[in-house]
């Protein structure tokens, strides 16, 4: 299937005047139906069941400049869509600047355990007002992230002046609060190794996320991933220790195992806990599966937790079945 060029031309004019080089512009997209069912005390009892269809539409423009570094810009069709400007520098690495979630350093790894198809805490926020999932993870909204490769390690930065907001639109700036906005910024540093050929890879890193009230959040992660054949095994721990002592602090347990059972099906299982010292954990596990044929996959997962937001006897449960086509590029 292909999906036409509609009203970009504006954007591949913009990015081919970046340098003498002509430069290409893609689009991509995909087709995704999925049907979900919700049970638990936190879930609205008049949501039995629901079909949902989502389409995912993206414009890629890049060129590459006289030095040979390549710019591309990747913005997302969809209003909730983010726009990535992306600067690649060949061995010196890539810089990039999100509008809306930077992706990089530590929140690059705030879930690494395999799975087939979505992570267990998926889904499981509850319907009712009450409902709310916890999790320790660094979360960085709009923001610069530079990565690469050094000795075998994958290395991750990340860095916004405003964490507190987005940016406002073309040749906007980020919403910065003004009153708290040196403790305001967030920054982080994930790195990744694989051992030799061992099969295992392990991965950490630190970060600090600033909030808008000027208390930050510091972050830790460590884990590692395992594979032997078509079997992959993961650990990891999350910590979110909050510079306001009113809040509780947070650390996140999680694993999970995922099998291929052939090129083209695999399947998995995983657990996540999270502790925030109020002696009632809150649990979750999730099953998920996947089969792809070409351009067409089929996926689902059953996930559920309890004690939702550490409270005791909360329960959410969601099931989901998804149908997605990925679309043919258009290439201009």
């Amino acid at each position: 299937m292909n999906i036409k060029k509609v009203g970009l031309t504006a954007l591949a004019g913009s990015m081919v005047a970046l340098s003498a080089t002509a430069g290409e512009l893609t689009v991509t997209g995909s087709m995704n139906m999925t049907y979900s069912t919700y049970s638990g005390n936190q879930d609205e009892t008049n949501i039995i069941s629901g079909i949902g269809v989502e389409n995912s539409v993206w414009a890629n423009a890049s060129t590459e400049l006289d030095n040979g570094f390549v710019v591309s810009l990747t913005q997302g069709i969809n209003a909730s869509d983010s726009t990535y400007l992306t600067l690649d520098m060949g061995d010196l690495g890539t810089l990039s600047y999100a509008q809306d979630d930077a992706s990089g350093g530590l929140e690059a790894l705030d879930d690494k355990m395999p799975t087939a198809y979505e992570e267990v805490s998926d889904g499981l926020d509850g319907t009712a007002a009450t409902g709310t999932y916890t999790i320790a993870k660094f979360a960085q909204e709009s923001g610069f992230a530079y990565s690469n490769t050094v000795g075998g390690a994958t290395i991750g930065l990340t860095f916004t002046d405003g964490h507190s907001g987005a940016a406002t639109g073309d040749g906007g700036v980020d919403k910065v609060n003004t009153t708290n906005a040196s403790s305001n910024s967030s920054m982080s540093i994930g790195v990744e190794y694989p051992v030799m050929d061992t099969g295992l890879t392990v991965f950490g890193g630190i970060g600090e996320e600033g909030k808008a009230d000027g208390k930050a959040h510091d972050e830790e992660i460590m884990g590692a991933l395992f594979a032997y054949g078509p079997v992959t095994v993961g650990m990891q721990q999350n910590t979110t220790d909050d510079e306001d002592a009113s809040v509780k602090d947070l650390t996140t347990d999680m694993a999970s195992i995922a099998f291929n059972i052939n090129e083209n099906m695999a399947i998995s299982y995983g657990i996540q806990d999270t502790d925030n010292g109020s002696g009632t954990d809150q649990e979750a596990e999730g099953i998920s599966v996947s089969y792809t044929m070409g351009a067409l996959s089929i996926k689902a997962y059953k996930n559920e937790v309890d004690n939702l937001n550490h409270t005791a006897g909360d329960t959410s449960e969601k099931t989901e079945v998804s149908v997605a086509v990925a679309c043919k590029p258009y290439h201009k």
